[in-house]
């Protein structure tokens, strides 16, 4: 199964991703890459950035924790990485609930070409509809993705992925992988996922060493990433004891992705493609 071949490219090939990402989760970031088989690097200074660029297979930016410093090194580090055919994935975090973040977020789409574009629903229409519907960081209630709805969403998200000619990546309780072409629902996941921070900033840097290690098909790669990552909280959730919290699922989440295994992988995944 394809799968199970990614999981061990990741590993052989060992890429070194560039994360300009929030100092709120840059540890679990790291520790994700290194879970997984890859080497992160984060480096945010506009003097080096481009050259640390250059060193790397992909770029993970997050917009979480923006400032003016970090807003121009991101387009810095994104035209290098286009220059050299790099993949480039965008987090566009808690768009729609600041100027600041509405317009870094479309200054980075005007300049910049992702590869993948992940966010939560309502931050994806906020970019796409310029909408205000986010909760600070969180999905808007009334525009969660479930089973009743999942064929406009994805309507939707194909027509916006199609315009950026990019791949979109919707979380939530159903996780969605987007190109122009095909739509892929992820069933994966565990709501525990949700009390913890940084799970979407780790499926970010996630995402970004599964492309830099299969080019040949980005979409597969996606799906890949998102697949695993969900798997990964449901085999944390069910080490939790009764004692146990956030902050232990947050560990095992981590291990879960060191230890995962092609076979584990394989066997667990739920997904299926909408068409």
């Amino acid at each position: 199964m394809m799968f199970q071949v990614l999981i061990n490219e990741v590993k052989a090939k060992k890429p070194l991703i560039h994360n300009i990402t929030n100092y709120v989760t840059v540890n679990d970031c790291a520790n994700i890459l290194l879970a997984c088989g890859a080497s992160p690097i984060m480096a945010d200074e506009i003097k080096e950035v481009a050259e640390i660029t250059s060193l790397c297979a992909g770029l993970n930016l997050n917009i979480g924790t923006l400032n003016q410093r970090t807003i121009e090194t991101m387009l810095v580090a994104g035209q290098q990485a286009n220059q050299l055919n790099l993949p480039v994935v965008l987090d566009p975090v808690g768009v729609g609930a600041s100027s600041l973040r509405n317009q870094t977020a479309q200054r980075l789409l005007d300049t910049l070409h992702f590869t993948v574009i992940k966010g939560n629903i309502s931050e994806i229409k906020a970019l796409a509809l310029k909408s205000q519907t986010t909760q600070g960081v969180d999905a808007a209630t009334l525009d969660l993705v479930t089973k009743e709805n999942l064929h406009e969403v994805v309507a939707f998200a194909k027509k916006y992925a199609q315009a950026l000619q990019t791949i979109l990546v919707i979380t939530g309780p159903i996780d969605l992988v987007v190109d122009a072409n095909r739509a892929f629902a992820v069933y994966n996941g565990h709501p525990m996922m949700a009390k913890i921070t940084g799970t979407g900033c780790m499926l970010n840097a996630l995402i970004t060493a599964y492309l830099a290690s299969y080019p040949q098909d980005y979409l597969l790669a996606t799906l890949n990433a998102v697949c695993l990552m969900g798997l990964a909280g449901e085999l944390a959730a069910k080490r939790l004891q009764s004692f146990e919290g956030n902050a232990s699922f947050r560990t095992y989440l981590i291990d879960a992705v060191d230890l995962m295994t092609p076979e584990v992988l394989a066997g667990g995944i739920r997904y299926e493609e909408i068409e």
